[in-house]
């Protein structure tokens, strides 16, 4: 494992282990690129994310982390952040951060992902919900404020699945990912989900493949135990669709690193 850019602390309030842990876990598997995107604040959806009051903290933890493993192992520091209009905060987006992740995890205020709320999927079209979810991507990607794509095809996350192809319904965000310069991370935490694949699939990884988008790796830990799970599945995938470099951020500006 050599980059792994979206992992999470406690200060989500749903993720175990101390930064330490995890930073020493990635060293120990080799890693040379390793970043912190925890859950960004808003006044939404607060018991899953950090507060504001949080942010102070959470910076400091990571700077004491670059100066700890200075020489042996890059810390790289940032934010994942939902999109959610009305919602995004400006002392999220001003941070100095090396990057931040966009995601989209609610359509409509539902929480699609979170298993609390899996019986939503019986009262939709499901077709539908794809279709929402990846114009929400479109929009994401035009809002321009994000350097990385979080798990794109999260909504499969329970393994409902649409009867339109897939390429169908994400190609318009795809193409806006392409017109904006963002970065698409293959996220290997769909292994560890219902759905069973990583994020992205194999239909929506040959097109961006195909566009000449440019990919990183996460494994998207919300525990030490997660910390580079099935990153050789995701590497060994990153390089069957023609990738031999992913993208890592330092200061908001992308470099690429071989794999």
């Amino acid at each position: 494992m050599i980059v792994d850019l979206h992992n999470h602390t406690p200060l989500c309030n749903h993720a175990t282990g101390t930064p330490i842990d995890y930073a020493k876990a990635a060293f120990n598997q080799g890693c040379k690129f390793y970043g912190f995107s925890d859950h960004a604040p808003m006044n939404f959806d607060q018991k899953y994310r950090m507060s504001f009051k949080d942010m102070d903290d959470y910076k400091e933890a990571i700077e004491m982390l670059k100066a700890e493993f200075k020489g042996k192992m890059e810390i790289l520091f940032g934010y994942e952040v939902d999109y959610l209009p009305g919602f995004i905060d400006d002392r999220v987006l001003n941070a100095n951060v090396d990057y931040l992740i966009g995601s989209v995890h609610f359509l409509n205020g539902w929480g699609f992902d979170n298993p609390e709320f899996i019986g939503e999927y019986k009262n939709r079209d499901i077709d539908q919900i794809y279709i929402d979810y990846f114009d929400a991507i479109k929009i994401m990607a035009k809002f321009g404020k994000f350097d990385i794509v979080g798990h794109i095809d999260l909504i499969k996350v329970f393994n409902y699945k649409p009867k339109t192809d897939i390429r169908i319904i994400a190609k318009d965000a795809l193409n806006e990912i392409k017109k904006s310069g963002m970065t698409v991370e293959l996220n290997s935490a769909g292994l560890r989900k219902p759905v069973g694949e990583i994020y992205p699939g194999d239909e929506i990884l040959e097109m961006i493949a195909q566009m000449g988008i440019d990919i990183t790796l996460s494994s998207d830990a919300h525990s030490v135990e997660q910390v580079g799970l099935n990153m050789d599945k995701t590497i060994q995938k990153a390089k069957k669709f023609g990738y031999n470099e992913v993208a890592i951020y330092q200061n908001r500006d992308k470099k690429m690193i071989k794999i």
